[in-house]
């Protein structure tokens, strides 16, 4: 197997791949990752130490990239976090909604950053779903969060986000049905790529 230099366009993009996977497995309203460095087969994300390996199915766009990753240190426990934000979602008198995270200056407010950090763990799943060798995507911003109510212990979310693909410069909008409990995790049940003109 050859060796990329870091810097080399398909590590970013295998690097970024990466960590939106790994930000679907481990991520939560309490916690978001992102990739800070690409140093030969390992990446630093946050403040423990990942390596991963992505096999992308050359010639067959449909399948999702494999890949493999192994976390070195502890993750901080977001328990607490997850749980005040579980319970806050839970005892609102009516379901949450709100455009433009972040809004056009980059500004987030405090109460909706775990409502990015939700979105930011479930477009992993697009992402990895969707990327190819020669992509690379990002989350760039909610443009529509609006909670579903539930009869049961799970939180839901319809998004609908604007993904960055960095190689084409393309912006696209994609809808995300997302469920959340803070003991099972993200899990992104219904998704689609949207036209242009659907966030205008």
């Amino acid at each position: 197997m050859a060796e990329l230099p870091a810097a080399h366009s398909s590590a970013s993009r295998a690097a970024a791949l990466a960590t939106a996977f790994i930000s679907l497995r481990h991520g939560s309203p309490g916690r978001g990752w992102v990739l800070r460095e690409v140093r030969r087969a390992r990446r630093e994300v946050s403040t423990v130490n990942c390596t991963a390996e992505v096999l992308y199915h050359l010639g067959n766009k449909n399948s999702a990239p494999d890949v493999q990753f192994t976390i070195e240190g502890d993750l901080k426990n977001t328990d607490e976090a997850d749980n005040t934000f579980y319970n806050r979602i839970k005892s609102l008198k009516k379901e949450l909604e709100a455009e433009n995270i972040p809004d056009r200056y980059g500004n987030v407010s405090p109460e909706m950053e775990p409502i990015r950090a939700l979105a930011w763990a479930a477009s992993g799943y697009v992402i990895w779903q969707n990327s190819t060798e020669d992509t690379k995507y990002q989350l760039a911003q909610i443009k529509h969060v609006k909670q579903v109510k539930r009869t049961d212990e799970y939180l839901e979310f319809d998004y609908v986000i604007l993904l960055h693909e960095n190689v084409s410069q393309e912006i696209i909008p994609w809808q995300m049905t997302v469920l959340w409990h803070p003991q099972h995790g993200v899990e992104v049940t219904q998704n689609s790529r949207q036209p242009k003109h659907a966030v205008d």
